[in-house]
């Protein structure tokens, strides 16, 4: 046997002995955080946020009592067509202009023609398009009235694609962290979609609903990608803290600016549709649960790296570590905050063509509630991004020095495959 067999024999075996070192730290980790006084002092803020978060799924439940209404408002229900031929035809009315014409192939079996409307304000769909119509009310003994209409393209094959690339690149190149975090975000989206969207439509406070929502998110969202550890826990402390913030700052400001929620058409459809519902709960819930998005990356994002400057330097004081891994924190929190403006840039960019083009100066501009909103959503995320960054290190540090680095456990060591 050579000298390289014998080098890779060793290096094997290290990595072999590094591999089962780190699985016993996170297994014993939990342990011997709960042993300590910080760590139990953690631990027992962490249970209660836990439990008052829970109490308020209980008590915020949308019960039976909510009728659930049906509305034809985004159109009712679809069905699947394909497109086997395409004209135009003259318009009806009085004005002569050209209509779009399409002959469309059922998905549950035969044909049927549409009329989409005039040729520069209706999609060019093409043979062989999949699409999904919807069908409408004939009056008894009409005659032309056509029995479906338009809904749209068939969007939902390439959604599913770029769903199934994501979540394969995921598996690819996270393995195991990336099945957990995987894991979190489809639960995260569930309790959404279950609790947090009917628990506003059946009249609960939308603020204290998303609060709520958010703070179980985070449960779910730290614990399942980033276990039970020192820094996580710290991480969630923190995350609560300061979704808190800026729950009470987004409810205040939102008040001062007038912001009622009336500001676009299905905001219009929503205050129609239910008296019950308030349209300025809605936006300070969807303030609140866009703040978390931000949150919860920076908040264990900076717990991790006080616990690896702790690990790289036992010795240092509580003092030492906010100042080395606030600097570390600084620089993705200016990343990060860039990247909440383009977000929000992003999402109303149309809004903001329409004002160019219309020739609305700035000041006017801003002063509208449709980008009032968005404003004050950016800047409440950025605020919450200022205080999290200092408070979450600030408290990991502290815990990181008054814990022995065995009982706070790696951060990531349960997600390596």
């Amino acid at each position: 046997m050579d000298e390289g067999t014998i080098d890779r024999d060793q290096a094997e075996r290290l990595a072999r002995y590094e591999q089962r070192r780190l699985a016993r730290t996170h297994e014993h980790a939990a342990p011997r955080l709960f042993a300590s006084r910080v760590g139990k002092a953690l631990s027992a803020a962490v249970a209660v946020l836990a439990a008052l978060t829970l109490a308020g799924i209980v008590v915020l439940w949308p019960g039976g009592g909510h009728a659930k209404r049906t509305s034809e408002a985004m159109g009712g229900q679809t069905v699947g067509a394909t497109v086997e031929a395409t004209s135009e035809v003259r318009c009806d009315g009085p004005v002569p202009q050209a209509c779009r014409r399409a002959v469309v192939k059922l998905g549950g079996g035969g044909r049927t023609a549409l009329t989409l409307g005039p040729v520069r304000a209706t999609p060019s769909l093409e043979r062989g398009a999949h699409i999904r119509v919807q069908r409408v009310a004939v009056p008894q003994g009409a005659h032309g009235v056509e029995p479906y209409v338009l809904a749209g393209y068939d969007r939902r094959r390439p959604l599913l694609l770029a769903g199934l690339i994501f979540v394969g690149l995921v598996v690819a190149v996270t393995r195991l962290r990336g099945l957990l975090a995987l894991g979190g975000l489809a639960l995260s989206l569930l309790l959404v979609t279950k609790f947090v969207v009917p628990a506003i439509l059946a009249g609960s406070p939308g603020l204290l609903v998303a609060l709520v929502g958010s703070l179980a998110v985070m449960f779910v969202t730290v614990v399942l990608t980033y276990g039970v550890s020192g820094p996580s826990l710290a991480a969630c402390i923190s995350i609560g803290l300061t979704l808190g913030l800026a729950a009470l700052a987004a409810a205040a400001f939102a008040h001062a600016a007038h912001l009622d929620g009336r500001s676009s058409e299905l905001s219009s459809f929503l205050a129609g549709a239910d008296a019950q519902l308030s349209l300025s709960g809605v936006v300070l819930a969807g303030i609140v649960l866009a703040t978390l998005g931000v949150l919860a990356d920076m908040g264990v994002t900076q717990a991790s790296a006080v616990m690896a400057l702790r690990q790289a330097a036992p010795d240092a004081s509580a003092r030492e570590l906010y100042r080395r891994a606030f600097a570390v924190g600084r620089d993705h929190l200016v990343a990060t905050t860039h990247t909440l403006v383009l977000v929000y840039a992003g999402a109303t960019l149309p809004l903001l063509l329409v004002m160019h083009a219309a020739g609305v100066s700035t000041t006017d501009a801003l002063n509208t509630q449709d980008l009032a909103e968005p404003v004050l959503g950016t800047l409440i995320g950025a605020t919450a991004l200022l205080v999290s960054v200092p408070l979450t290190t600030a408290l990991t540090a502290i815990v990181s020095v008054r814990a022995a680095p065995e009982a706070l456990g790696e951060i990531h060591a349960h997600a390596h495959g």
